[in-house]
Protein backbone atom coordinates (compact mmCIF):
# COMPACT_ATOMS: atom_id res chain seq x y z
CA UNK A 1 0.00 0.00 0.00
CA UNK A 2 1.11 3.78 -0.84
CA UNK A 3 3.02 5.62 1.98
CA UNK A 4 0.42 8.80 2.74
CA UNK A 5 1.63 12.21 2.34
CA UNK A 6 2.54 13.77 5.32
CA UNK A 7 1.20 17.01 6.51
CA UNK A 8 1.35 19.49 8.98
CA UNK A 9 -2.11 21.23 9.87
CA UNK A 10 -1.44 24.10 11.61
CA UNK A 11 -5.18 24.20 13.86
CA UNK A 12 -7.49 22.34 14.72
CA UNK A 13 -10.49 22.22 12.63
CA UNK A 14 -14.03 21.36 11.92
CA UNK A 15 -14.70 17.65 12.47
CA UNK A 16 -15.74 16.44 8.60
CA UNK A 17 -12.06 17.95 7.76
CA UNK A 18 -9.94 16.58 10.21
CA UNK A 19 -11.56 12.95 9.52
CA UNK A 20 -11.00 13.39 5.80
CA UNK A 21 -7.29 14.61 6.35
CA UNK A 22 -6.56 11.60 8.68
CA UNK A 23 -7.84 8.67 5.95
CA UNK A 24 -5.83 10.91 3.61
CA UNK A 25 -2.75 11.51 5.26
CA UNK A 26 0.00 10.80 8.06
CA UNK A 27 -0.82 14.27 9.45
CA UNK A 28 1.15 16.05 11.92
CA UNK A 29 -1.18 17.98 14.24
CA UNK A 30 -1.18 21.04 16.02
CA UNK A 31 -2.12 19.43 19.48
CA UNK A 32 -2.32 22.68 21.33
CA UNK A 33 -4.41 24.92 18.65
CA UNK A 34 -1.78 27.07 20.18
CA UNK A 35 -0.70 29.84 17.42
CA UNK A 36 2.57 28.78 16.64
CA UNK A 37 5.71 30.96 16.44
CA UNK A 38 8.34 30.87 13.13
CA UNK A 39 10.35 28.52 14.90
CA UNK A 40 7.76 26.06 15.91
CA UNK A 41 6.42 26.04 12.93
CA UNK A 42 9.32 25.45 10.99
CA UNK A 43 10.24 22.79 13.43
CA UNK A 44 6.78 21.06 12.72
CA UNK A 45 6.94 20.99 9.40
CA UNK A 46 9.98 18.63 9.36
CA UNK A 47 8.87 15.92 8.11
CA UNK A 48 5.59 17.45 6.04
CA UNK A 49 5.21 17.56 2.29
CA UNK A 50 2.61 19.45 2.48
CA UNK A 51 1.07 22.47 4.81
CA UNK A 52 -2.32 23.23 5.82
CA UNK A 53 -2.12 26.49 7.27
CA UNK A 54 -4.45 29.62 8.64
CA UNK A 55 -4.20 33.36 8.81
CA UNK A 56 -3.13 33.28 12.41
CA UNK A 57 0.06 31.99 11.51
CA UNK A 58 2.41 34.32 9.60
CA UNK A 59 4.16 32.57 6.81
CA UNK A 60 6.62 35.52 6.10
CA UNK A 61 9.91 35.21 3.78
CA UNK A 62 12.47 34.17 6.23
CA UNK A 63 10.14 31.32 7.84
CA UNK A 64 8.99 30.19 4.31
CA UNK A 65 13.08 30.19 3.20
CA UNK A 66 13.81 28.29 6.20
CA UNK A 67 11.18 25.12 5.47
CA UNK A 68 12.63 21.61 5.08
CA UNK A 69 13.43 21.15 1.41
CA UNK A 70 10.78 18.19 1.37
CA UNK A 71 7.58 20.87 1.48
CA UNK A 72 6.04 21.01 -1.50
CA UNK A 73 2.58 22.93 -1.11
CA UNK A 74 1.03 25.04 1.52
CA UNK A 75 -2.57 25.46 1.81
CA UNK A 76 -4.06 28.12 3.18
CA UNK A 77 -7.61 27.82 4.95
CA UNK A 78 -8.43 31.43 3.91
CA UNK A 79 -9.19 32.88 0.82
CA UNK A 80 -6.70 35.88 1.74
CA UNK A 81 -3.17 35.19 1.30
CA UNK A 82 -1.23 38.06 2.53
CA UNK A 83 0.13 36.18 5.91
CA UNK A 84 2.40 33.93 3.21
CA UNK A 85 5.20 34.87 1.03
CA UNK A 86 4.35 34.01 -1.96
CA UNK A 87 6.80 35.59 -3.92
CA UNK A 88 9.40 33.62 -1.48
CA UNK A 89 7.23 30.68 -1.73
CA UNK A 90 7.67 30.47 -5.77
CA UNK A 91 11.42 31.05 -5.06
CA UNK A 92 11.32 28.02 -2.77
CA UNK A 93 9.19 26.03 -5.70
CA UNK A 94 6.08 25.78 -3.05
CA UNK A 95 2.72 26.16 -4.51
CA UNK A 96 0.15 28.46 -2.71
CA UNK A 97 -3.56 27.74 -2.52
CA UNK A 98 -6.70 29.42 -0.55
CA UNK A 99 -10.21 28.81 -0.92
CA UNK A 100 -11.93 31.30 -3.31
CA UNK A 101 -16.17 31.16 -3.86
CA UNK A 102 -16.92 29.23 -0.73
CA UNK A 103 -16.72 31.74 1.69
CA UNK A 104 -18.84 34.31 -0.39
CA UNK A 105 -22.17 33.96 0.28
CA UNK A 106 -21.38 33.81 4.50
CA UNK A 107 -18.92 36.63 3.86
CA UNK A 108 -21.97 38.82 2.25
CA UNK A 109 -24.18 38.25 4.79
CA UNK A 110 -21.77 38.98 7.87
CA UNK A 111 -21.32 42.57 5.33
CA UNK A 112 -24.92 43.14 5.20
CA UNK A 113 -25.39 42.44 8.92
CA UNK A 114 -22.65 44.78 9.82
CA UNK A 115 -24.55 47.36 7.72
CA UNK A 116 -27.78 47.49 9.10
CA UNK A 117 -25.96 46.76 12.51
CA UNK A 118 -23.76 49.89 12.38
CA UNK A 119 -27.00 52.16 10.69
CA UNK A 120 -29.22 50.47 13.55
CA UNK A 121 -27.61 51.05 16.30
CA UNK A 122 -28.16 47.46 17.52
CA UNK A 123 -25.05 47.86 20.06
CA UNK A 124 -26.33 50.87 21.55
CA UNK A 125 -29.80 49.09 22.05
CA UNK A 126 -28.50 45.63 23.33
CA UNK A 127 -26.18 47.35 25.89
CA UNK A 128 -29.29 49.52 26.79
CA UNK A 129 -31.18 46.86 27.10
CA UNK A 130 -28.69 44.51 29.03
CA UNK A 131 -28.13 46.70 31.55
CA UNK A 132 -31.86 47.38 32.37
CA UNK A 133 -32.00 50.79 31.10
CA UNK A 134 -34.45 50.29 28.61
CA UNK A 135 -37.69 52.05 30.60
CA UNK A 136 -40.39 52.44 27.40
CA UNK A 137 -40.83 52.63 24.36
CA UNK A 138 -39.27 56.38 22.35
CA UNK A 139 -40.33 57.48 19.22
CA UNK A 140 -37.46 59.68 19.07
CA UNK A 141 -34.57 56.94 20.12
CA UNK A 142 -31.81 55.12 19.17
CA UNK A 143 -32.74 56.48 15.66
CA UNK A 144 -30.53 55.74 12.63
CA UNK A 145 -30.34 56.22 8.45
CA UNK A 146 -33.16 53.69 6.73
CA UNK A 147 -31.76 52.23 3.48
CA UNK A 148 -34.15 52.61 1.27
CA UNK A 149 -32.95 54.60 -1.72
CA UNK A 150 -29.70 55.64 -0.41
CA UNK A 151 -26.55 54.85 -2.08
CA UNK A 152 -24.12 52.19 -1.18
CA UNK A 153 -20.28 52.51 -2.34
CA UNK A 154 -18.60 48.81 -2.88
CA UNK A 155 -14.79 49.10 -2.74
CA UNK A 156 -13.69 46.08 -4.87
CA UNK A 157 -16.56 44.13 -7.07
CA UNK A 158 -15.88 40.49 -6.77
CA UNK A 159 -17.30 37.91 -5.81
CA UNK A 160 -18.30 38.91 -2.55
CA UNK A 161 -19.01 42.36 -3.61
CA UNK A 162 -20.92 41.25 -5.93
CA UNK A 163 -23.32 38.86 -3.86
CA UNK A 164 -23.29 42.02 -0.94
CA UNK A 165 -24.45 44.00 -3.91
CA UNK A 166 -27.42 41.79 -4.80
CA UNK A 167 -28.74 41.29 -1.16
CA UNK A 168 -28.60 45.25 -0.81
CA UNK A 169 -30.49 45.93 -3.97
CA UNK A 170 -33.29 43.86 -2.25
CA UNK A 171 -32.96 46.37 0.76
CA UNK A 172 -33.62 49.40 -1.75
CA UNK A 173 -29.85 50.37 -1.85
CA UNK A 174 -28.72 51.70 -5.45
CA UNK A 175 -24.92 50.44 -5.59
CA UNK A 176 -21.96 52.56 -7.39
CA UNK A 177 -18.43 50.27 -6.95
CA UNK A 178 -15.57 51.33 -7.37
CA UNK A 179 -12.88 48.18 -9.10
CA UNK A 180 -9.88 48.27 -10.50
CA UNK A 181 -11.79 47.60 -14.13
CA UNK A 182 -15.34 47.84 -15.15
CA UNK A 183 -17.11 44.72 -15.25
CA UNK A 184 -19.03 43.12 -17.88
CA UNK A 185 -22.45 44.56 -17.75
CA UNK A 186 -24.20 40.88 -16.68
CA UNK A 187 -21.63 41.07 -13.82
CA UNK A 188 -22.59 44.93 -13.40
CA UNK A 189 -26.52 44.44 -13.35
CA UNK A 190 -26.92 48.59 -13.61
CA UNK A 191 -24.38 49.27 -10.70
CA UNK A 192 -23.10 52.63 -11.32
CA UNK A 193 -19.25 52.01 -11.95
CA UNK A 194 -16.76 54.56 -10.69
CA UNK A 195 -13.17 54.43 -12.14
CA UNK A 196 -11.71 56.77 -9.22
CA UNK A 197 -12.40 56.03 -5.73
CA UNK A 198 -12.63 59.79 -4.86
CA UNK A 199 -15.31 60.24 -7.14
CA UNK A 200 -17.79 57.47 -5.44
CA UNK A 201 -16.70 58.54 -2.02
CA UNK A 202 -18.99 61.38 -1.90
CA UNK A 203 -22.39 59.76 -3.20
CA UNK A 204 -21.88 57.08 -0.87
CA UNK A 205 -23.85 57.05 2.00
CA UNK A 206 -23.00 53.80 2.78
CA UNK A 207 -19.66 52.03 2.35
CA UNK A 208 -18.52 48.68 2.48
CA UNK A 209 -14.82 47.47 1.81
CA UNK A 210 -14.61 44.23 -0.25
CA UNK A 211 -11.29 44.60 -1.71
CA UNK A 212 -8.09 42.37 -0.63
CA UNK A 213 -5.25 44.29 1.16
CA UNK A 214 -2.56 45.08 -0.90
CA UNK A 215 0.62 47.06 -0.59
CA UNK A 216 -0.72 49.67 -2.86
CA UNK A 217 -4.20 49.58 -0.73
CA UNK A 218 -3.05 50.11 2.77
CA UNK A 219 -4.99 52.57 5.39
CA UNK A 220 -7.20 52.99 2.11
CA UNK A 221 -9.79 54.64 4.16
CA UNK A 222 -7.78 57.44 5.51
CA UNK A 223 -8.57 60.66 6.73
CA UNK A 224 -8.56 62.69 3.47
CA UNK A 225 -11.03 59.49 1.80
CA UNK A 226 -13.12 59.41 5.39
CA UNK A 227 -13.46 63.39 4.47
CA UNK A 228 -14.86 62.70 0.82
CA UNK A 229 -17.71 60.70 2.17
CA UNK A 230 -21.11 62.42 3.13
CA UNK A 231 -21.39 63.65 6.52
CA UNK A 232 -23.71 60.76 8.54
CA UNK A 233 -22.05 58.02 6.35
CA UNK A 234 -22.05 54.51 7.70
CA UNK A 235 -18.83 52.74 7.39
CA UNK A 236 -18.58 48.56 6.84
CA UNK A 237 -15.22 46.47 6.48
CA UNK A 238 -15.42 42.82 6.59
CA UNK A 239 -12.37 42.61 4.46
CA UNK A 240 -8.89 43.29 5.74
CA UNK A 241 -8.17 45.81 8.57
CA UNK A 242 -5.24 46.92 7.01
CA UNK A 243 -7.48 48.52 4.83
CA UNK A 244 -8.33 51.45 7.58
CA UNK A 245 -6.08 53.87 9.26
CA UNK A 246 -8.03 53.37 12.81
CA UNK A 247 -6.48 56.98 14.04
CA UNK A 248 -8.63 58.52 10.91
CA UNK A 249 -11.69 56.44 11.30
CA UNK A 250 -11.56 56.74 15.16
CA UNK A 251 -11.67 60.70 14.82
CA UNK A 252 -14.34 60.38 12.20
CA UNK A 253 -16.58 58.62 14.39
CA UNK A 254 -16.51 60.80 17.39
CA UNK A 255 -16.68 64.26 15.77
CA UNK A 256 -19.97 62.54 14.04
CA UNK A 257 -18.62 62.79 10.38
CA UNK A 258 -19.24 59.02 10.04
CA UNK A 259 -22.23 58.15 11.98
CA UNK A 260 -21.48 54.54 12.36
CA UNK A 261 -19.20 51.47 11.27
CA UNK A 262 -19.61 47.97 11.12
CA UNK A 263 -16.01 45.83 11.98
CA UNK A 264 -15.34 42.38 11.19
CA UNK A 265 -11.92 42.60 10.74
CA UNK A 266 -9.29 45.19 12.37
CA UNK A 267 -5.25 45.24 12.13
CA UNK A 268 -3.56 43.21 14.28
CA UNK A 269 -6.14 41.26 15.19
CA UNK A 270 -6.70 39.97 17.54
CA UNK A 271 -4.82 42.75 19.03
CA UNK A 272 -7.30 45.55 17.76
CA UNK A 273 -7.22 49.24 18.47
CA UNK A 274 -9.08 48.95 21.98
CA UNK A 275 -10.16 52.86 21.37
CA UNK A 276 -13.05 51.39 19.27
CA UNK A 277 -15.04 49.93 22.81
CA UNK A 278 -15.29 52.89 23.84
CA UNK A 279 -16.98 54.08 20.61
CA UNK A 280 -21.11 53.75 21.28
CA UNK A 281 -21.61 53.82 17.00
CA UNK A 282 -19.20 50.87 16.27
CA UNK A 283 -21.00 47.49 15.35
CA UNK A 284 -18.27 45.38 16.06
CA UNK A 285 -17.68 41.50 15.56
CA UNK A 286 -14.52 38.86 15.87
CA UNK A 287 -13.52 38.31 12.06
CA UNK A 288 -16.49 35.98 11.56
CA UNK A 289 -17.20 36.69 8.20
CA UNK A 290 -17.06 32.87 7.08
CA UNK A 291 -18.34 31.53 10.42
CA UNK A 292 -21.11 29.16 9.23
CA UNK A 293 -20.47 24.92 9.70
CA UNK A 294 -21.36 24.64 6.05
CA UNK A 295 -19.05 27.12 4.96
CA UNK A 296 -15.97 26.28 7.29
CA UNK A 297 -16.30 22.61 6.41
CA UNK A 298 -16.13 23.74 2.73
CA UNK A 299 -13.19 25.47 3.18
CA UNK A 300 -11.31 22.77 4.94
CA UNK A 301 -12.42 20.22 2.14
CA UNK A 302 -11.35 22.45 -0.50
CA UNK A 303 -7.73 22.32 1.54
CA UNK A 304 -7.62 19.00 0.97
CA UNK A 305 -8.67 19.42 -2.44
CA UNK A 306 -5.64 21.18 -3.74
CA UNK A 307 -3.37 19.07 -1.81
CA UNK A 308 -4.80 15.75 -2.90
CA UNK A 309 -4.60 17.27 -6.98
CA UNK A 310 -1.05 18.06 -5.87
CA UNK A 311 -0.35 14.38 -4.58
CA UNK A 312 -1.84 13.22 -7.68
CA UNK A 313 0.84 15.32 -10.10
CA UNK A 314 -2.51 17.79 -10.95
CA UNK A 315 -1.86 21.34 -10.66
CA UNK A 316 -4.45 22.47 -7.91
CA UNK A 317 -7.01 24.23 -8.89
CA UNK A 318 -6.51 27.44 -6.92
CA UNK A 319 -3.00 27.86 -6.99
CA UNK A 320 -1.60 31.51 -6.87
CA UNK A 321 1.65 31.23 -7.36
CA UNK A 322 1.29 28.84 -10.41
Amino acid sequence: MPQKPVIFVTRRLPEAVEARASRDYDVVWNETDAVLQPRELVASASRARGILTCPTERWDREVVLALPERVEIIATFSVGFDHIDVQAAAQRGIVVTNTPDVLTEATADLAMLCLLGASRRVHEAQAMLRAGNWQRWNPVELLGPGLQGKTLGIVGMGRIGRALATRARAFGLHIHYHNRSRLAPGLEAGATYHEALETMLPVAEFLSLNCPATADNLDLLDETRLGLLPKGAVVVNTARGALVDDDALIAALKSGHIAAAGLDVFKNEPAFDKRYLDLPNAFLLPHIGSSTIETRDAMGLRCLDNLDAHFAGRSPPDAVNR
